[in-house]
């Protein structure tokens, strides 16, 4: 028999030893726009989650934004934004297993957007299901593309 696959909301709880603080290399020179010897934080999904918990209702936060908390809270130069958004992404998957399983309180991670106030494809139901959710706290949206912004979302911006 294969090896069970992990729930979200496992993978959420796994902190494998994070968050971890790693030095920029030689290699990595303007890669994230680090220099050798900058820091950065590869941070713990919990800790994503819990920012993501904290935007209310009619509020939206950039993964940026995580971003510059956790390196702030952690005292680096940068927070990876290739973990944070995978975190982040699992982060909304979790809290979707929640509601699924009958769960009142959940992460909003519908409030939580891609850069320049992008919605997230990669989120539960996709695109879609987020700008419903979003519509709901009073959001509006513009199509560029094959992609949806919020509008105005500067005007939103939680405070944390």
């Amino acid at each position: 028999m294969g090896k069970r696959k992990r729930t979200f909301r496992e993978k959420l709880r796994d902190n494998r030893e994070l968050p971890k603080i790693v030095h920029a290399t030689k290699e990595m020179g303007g890669k994230w726009g680090v220099e050798e010897g900058d820091t950065i934080l590869i941070p713990a999904p919990a800790e994503v989650d819990e920012i993501m918990k904290q935007v209310p209702e009619g509020k939206v936060i950039t993964i940026d934004m995580i971003r510059d908390i956790l390196a702030r809270k952690h005292g680096t130069t940068i927070s990876c934004p290739l973990t944070t958004g995978i975190f982040a992404s699992i982060a909304a998957h979790a809290s979707e297993e929640e509601r699924m399983a009958g769960a009142k309180q959940i992460t909003p991670y519908w409030r939580t957007l891609k850069k320049d106030g992008e919605i997230n494809p990669k989120y539960p139901g996709g695109t879609d299901a987020q700008k419903k959710l979003l519509e709901k706290e009073g959001h509006r949206f513009v199509n560029r593309g094959n992609r949806v912004f919020v509008v105005d979302y500067e005007k939103k911006l939680v405070e944390l």
